[in-house]
């Protein structure tokens, strides 16, 4: 565990010292979220009733969707995908650890490293909007202390997912094609796009099930309020169940994959 929390630390110091990148970063995220809400706004103002969500809890799931951009969005490290295609893989391999905690420790540390640096002006911006535009406190503290479980188990899953499109490239010639339909699938039933709430039912109860509305979809409605209570530990056990499910599913298939891996060249 030491080795990987040591390789967690060098990649997070190596991620933060990008900090232009991350003040263009921030002029999106200010320019994107409030363009979206006064988009929700416009039909907000028609009808407000008829919307599944009060405008406050969309604004904050807007605001922490901005935020924690880079925590839940969909990327993958083309450098990772590069060393199984190119077989710079040899090299991992000679590495004295498992390397699924090595990438999973790896992608959690540039993750991390590149919300550090954009999300606090991002959340005082929004804080600093009046209602309902703006980014409101959790309800409750024990909605607060959800929140956290939540986000963390959140992020967690989308890491392990991302995991499993790093394993399918040792199976594939090209991950261009997976990459392009993994990011539309987790973007669309993650609540990326629109939150799964404004989706139509049968459809919404199904996508609810699904692992991509445990990652970002989760967090951010606890946040508001949106999901309270019993149902928000439900949502929590399903997002444990999702994280142990495709960490299995990972470490079985790269065991598999690395059994089979030919390095040619020399």
């Amino acid at each position: 565990m030491k080795k990987y929390i040591s390789f967690f630390r060098m990649k997070l110091i190596a991620g933060l010292q990008y900090r232009v990148a991350a003040y263009a970063g921030m002029a999106t995220q200010f320019m994107w979220g409030g363009m979206e809400i006064l988009i929700y706004r416009c039909f907000y103002l028609e009808n407000q009733n008829s919307f599944p969500m009060q405008m406050q809890a969309l604004a904050s799931y807007i605001w922490l969707q901005q935020g924690l951009f880079l925590l839940f969005s969909w990327f993958l490290e083309t450098e990772i995908i590069n060393s199984i295609s190119d077989g710079n893989i040899a090299y991992e391999l000679c590495r004295p650890c498992d390397i699924y905690g090595m990438w999973f420790s790896r992608t959690m540390a540039v993750r991390v490293s590149r919300v550090l640096l954009r999300c606090i002006p991002v959340f005082v911006f929004a804080v600093c909007l009046p209602a309902p535009y703006g980014l409101r406190l959790p309800p409750s503290f024990t909605a607060a202390g959800l929140f956290v479980i939540s986000g963390i188990l959140g992020f967690l899953n989308v890491i392990a997912f991302g995991m499993i499109i790093y394993i399918s490239t040792f199976f594939t010639i090209s991950a261009q094609g997976i990459r392009i339909f993994a990011m539309s699938v987790v973007e669309l039933l993650g609540g990326s796009v629109i939150p799964i709430p404004f989706l139509p039912d049968g459809l919404r109860q199904v996508v609810e099930l699904l692992p991509f509305a445990s990652m970002q979809n989760a967090p951010f409605r606890i946040y508001g309020g949106d999901i309270a209570g019993i149902e928000a530990i439900q949502v929590i056990l399903l997002q444990l169940f999702w994280l142990v499910v495709m960490v299995l599913i990972g470490k079985a298939w790269i065991n598999k994959a690395l059994k089979r891996v030919v390095v040619q060249g020399g």
